[in-house]
């Protein structure tokens, strides 16, 4: 009785296995269907190189997603898409405040696309264009220096060239990748002799503004050399994770676990470290440079200021210092914290964040003071310092 009962069951299974596999899929797209109807009751609103339309979609089971097609220039097609479970779509791209052509399309599961229904749209005045308009370019210590403000934060890319022979054959200096709200960066490594500079703004669909063209003269600057020495004075704060002394801030090692000044986090924030330069300097610029892998996050550095004097006070008191400037750090990116893109890395850690001087008296004795960091409760790591100046004899 047993294996009757048995036989009977494996025959049952076997009949709905062979059942399954013979069923497939369910499939629900019908390829003969006809294309859904077109999108109605368009309504545009028109942004700063882009639109948000809003609309009704149309009550057919074979509809899909809606499709848009638009010339961004010439030759130059870009499309839109938005599922059936949404009712706007947004198009970008736009380089130009002119009237732009947009065919929408419905389409259906079996992917067959209404008739086009055509709209007409005007963007406002795109951020390439209005970051332009307030773009700044002058000379400044060892090349020339470009400002902006990006009221947007669009993601954009900032191009500076010279005329390398002086008959208008223009090679790229340096593009600067940004989506903050507002800064400046400097393209230096020239002599102080007459160049002619031009910057543009472009942004990822390539809409390029008008070009910014002067004749600039780069202000005589030289790199202050290195070893400096360390003056050890009451209040300074020199003591120090394992070996990353405060020697490490000018080896000209930027290994991410080797050439970092690391302190230990047990005295509070303001901390402070007294450099000897070793000559007096008048201080055109520095740059400071982040623990790799640490970028704009916990021990790393996010406002500071530098004091400078000709005759420290042997007590270690400020009676002798004059401020030099007080600097924030800069992230190009622009965008909150935790998120850290590669052009963030490469500005803090390789390239070095960028710091000008306003013109004052020359100095010998450096006092670099962390006045906060990005999360550290008492902590301050800096990988590298590097300052440039006229070296006064």
């Amino acid at each position: 009785m047993k294996r009757t009962y048995y036989l009977l069951l494996s025959i049952c299974l076997l009949a709905v296995t062979f059942g399954c596999e013979k069923e497939g899929r369910l499939d629900h797209i019908d390829p003969n269907a006809p294309a859904p109807q077109q999108i109605s009751n368009v309504r545009v609103t028109e942004l700063p190189g882009a639109a948000v339309l809003k609309y009704n979609t149309p009550a057919d089971p074979n509809f899909s997603y809606v499709k848009a097609v638009y010339e961004i220039q010439p030759g130059v097609f870009r499309e839109g898409k938005s599922s059936m479970y949404i009712d706007t779509l947004e198009l970008v791209g736009f380089g130009d405040v002119r009237t732009y052509n947009v065919k929408l399309y419905s389409v259906g599961k079996n992917e067959k696309a209404s008739d086009p229904l055509v709209i007409r749209i005007t963007p406002k005045s795109p951020p390439v264009k209005e970051v332009f308009k307030d773009l700044t370019l002058e000379n400044t210590f060892g090349g020339i220096k470009v400002s902006f403000t990006n009221e947007s934060q669009a993601k954009l890319s900032i191009v500076v060239m010279v005329d390398s022979t002086g008959q208008n054959t223009w090679a790229p200096v340096t593009t600067f990748y940004t989506g903050a709200l507002e800064g400046s960066f400097s393209a230096r490594g020239y002599e102080p002799e007459e160049k002619r500079f031009a910057v543009f703004v472009r942004d990822r669909w390539n809409n390029k503004s008008d070009t910014l063209i002067k004749a600039l003269t780069p202000m005589f600057e030289e790199l202050i050399p290195k070893p400096w020495s360390a003056l050890r004075l009451p209040g300074d704060t020199y003591d120090y994770v394992e070996s990353f002394s405060v020697e490490k801030l000018w080896d000209n090692n930027l290994a991410q676990n080797a050439g970092i000044f690391a302190t230990t986090g047990t005295a509070p924030i303001p901390q402070w470290q007294t450099i000897d330069l070793g000559k007096p300097v008048v201080l055109s610029r520095m740059k400071s440079f982040q623990r790799q892998g640490y970028e704009y996050s916990g021990a790393a550095v996010r406002s500071f200021e530098i004091w400078g004097s000709n005759n420290p006070v042997p007590d270690g008191s400020w009676d002798s210092w004059q401020l030099m400037g007080t600097f924030n750090s800069f992230k190009p990116s622009g965008q909150p914290s935790p998120i850290v893109t590669p052009e963030d890395r490469q500005y803090a850690s390789f390239a070095g964040e960028d710091f000008d001087f306003e013109l004052m008296p020359a100095v010998r004795y450096i006092r670099y003071k962390t006045t906060s960091t990005y999360g550290s409760a008492g902590q301050v790591v800096i990988a590298e310092l590097s300052f440039w100046g006229q070296i006064v004899n």
